[in-house]
């Protein structure tokens, strides 16, 4: 996986964990732009060019996030492993 499309995918993710608290709301990703986390408290969503070239570009080592992929934040360095967390936010390897 590039770079690129590894910070986008962990963006994404942080961004979604920093706002939601955790929380049962739903992940607002929307189609066109990319979320991009730059370290602690560094984190920013832009607007993708609309050109094919780039998006195929993105596609040629993006990699499926899995299902129950957990992301988190330990000693200012995001993480994710593989597991769930219940309502109550005690994690569980699957």
């Amino acid at each position: 996986m590039t770079k690129l499309s590894k910070t986008l995918v962990v963006t994404a993710a942080f961004a979604v964990i920093a706002t939601s608290a955790f929380s049962q709301a739903s992940w607002d990703f929307k189609a066109g732009m990319a979320y991009v986390y730059g370290g602690p408290g560094k984190m920013s969503a832009t607007a993708m060019a609309s050109a094919e070239r780039n998006h195929d570009a993105m596609m040629k080592n993006a990699k499926k996030v899995p299902d129950n992929t957990v992301f988190f934040m330990d000693k200012g360095t995001l993480y994710s492993t593989s597991g769930r967390l219940d309502p109550t936010g005690n994690f569980y390897v699957n």
